[in-house]
């Protein structure tokens, strides 16, 4: 479970031997293990932290394998949704630049932020010529690129970059494995670091610490986009890929030359977040049939006789 949770091993140890003392006093259950109870506080930081362990009152609430994974799962969905809401609000409020770049800034109380709007232009192009003047990894959202001319055009920018030791970090929506497997194919061939989640919400390019391009409005399918230098826009822009970018799935088949992804563990990752039976099916593009099949076969392999303790199991093993 620390695993899955990114904790060192040795706090599973920790959790295991204060869980008892849950409902006790920070006190009592520091005596019990032969520490102070500061000492225990600063050990139990990083479980404090997860809100795995909470004090209240002084008393010590240790959560059950069970809770541990809901509110860790609840914990990360809350933080990609809320830096996806940030990035929404900031797409609406930079139409100003356009009309900042054609008055006064100072006659209107603000400083022009730095960045322009496009409406069509050669994408791969402009990115070429960004990665040119700059350094850094190169991050991309691409929840339908693949079916653009310009695809074959930007996977050369691509190559060149990253046979010049860019680092290329790129997000697909699980539809791509089956729509467009020899473009993934080709992408990680050449090197291309490959994650998938069952939606991408918005096209969105990262060049290094210094632009990122959007659309606007967010989304896909319009040609008006947002060339922006802005450091702490850019900033934000690269905060929320990255959160994204630790809850997408890799694909390891794809080292091997297969594009398909790692059905069980995108499975066990929807169970963790709640979703029954029929939002899976729709979300991981399955049968209903094939999806109760998969869980039945999971929960026999787990050993488990329910959801909840198939999360915990899968948990323990690293599996999510």
């Amino acid at each position: 479970m620390a695993t899955a949770f990114g904790l060192p091993a040795a706090m599973e140890d920790l959790y295991r031997r204060v869980h008892p003392g849950s409902g006790r006093p920070v006190a009592e259950v520091a005596h019990s293990l032969v520490v102070e109870p500061d000492q225990l506080l600063a050990d139990l930081a990083p479980l404090l932290a997860t809100d795995i362990v909470r004090v209240e009152r002084g008393i010590l609430q240790v959560a059950s394998p069970v809770e541990a994974v809901s509110r860790y799962v609840a914990s990360q969905a809350a933080l990609v949704s809320e830096a996806a809401q940030e990035l929404t609000r900031v797409s609406r409020a930079l139409p100003v630049l356009a009309e900042l770049r054609g008055g006064d800034p100072q006659a209107q109380g603000a400083m022009p932020l730095d960045g322009e709007v496009y409406e069509g232009g050669n994408v791969p192009q402009m990115l070429a010529q960004w990665i040119q003047e700059s350094s850094g990894d190169l991050c991309f959202l691409r929840p339908d690129q693949w079916r653009l001319p310009t695809e074959s055009e930007m996977a050369r920018v691509v190559n060149d970059a990253i046979r010049k030791g860019r680092v290329v970090r790129t997000i697909y929506p699980l539809a791509a494995l089956q729509e467009a497997p020899a473009v993934l194919l080709g992408r990680a061939s050449i090197g291309e670091q490959i994650r998938v989640l069952p939606e991408v919400p918005t096209r969105l390019a990262i060049i290094g610490a210094s632009r990122g391009l959007l659309p606007d409005p967010l989304g896909v399918g319009t040609e008006r986009r947002m060339a922006l230098r802005q450091s702490a826009l850019v900033q934000l822009m690269i905060r929320y890929f990255d959160l994204l970018w630790e809850n997408a799935h890799a694909v390891p088949a794809l080292d091997r030359g297969e594009a398909r992804p790692d059905l069980r563990r995108l499975l066990l990752g929807q169970l963790a977040a709640g979703a029954k039976d029929e939002q899976i099916a729709r979300t991981l593009g399955l049968s209903l049939r094939t999806v109760r099949r998969r869980v039945a076969a999971l929960m026999v392999e787990l050993g488990a006789d329910t959801r909840f303790q198939a999360g915990v199991e899968a948990a323990r093993r690293g599996w999510i």
